[in-house]
């Protein structure tokens, strides 16, 4: 049995376990702990764990996001990935 490299895990687009599958999952939890902390109900010890909890699930959604972006632009030019431009803002091209 062939052992698997760090670029079968990326061509596989069925990996669950990748940050992309959990972004969704992640911003959720992360809207509905906002929703909470802002009803103003939580004591100051628990707040300041939902707050923790809050920054952790940020930077999951951020990461996320940078693999969609890094997936995006292989796609778009494989042989130069680091040459493609950033996303811009599509309203103001279009306005």
């Amino acid at each position: 049995m062939a052992k698997k490299t760090a670029s079968d895990s990326t061509a596989d687009p069925s990996r669950i376990d990748s940050p992309v599958a959990n972004f969704e999952q992640s911003l959720d939890a992360l809207e509905h702990l906002v929703e909470k902390m802002e009803q103003g109900q939580m004591s100051l010890e628990d707040s300041l764990a939902a707050y923790e909890r809050g920054v952790g699930l940020y930077r999951r959604c951020q990461q996320a996001l940078e693999q969609a972006e890094l997936r995006v632009r292989l796609l778009s030019d494989p042989e130069q990935p680091d040459t493609a431009e950033p996303f811009g803002d599509t309203a103001s091209d279009h306005g």
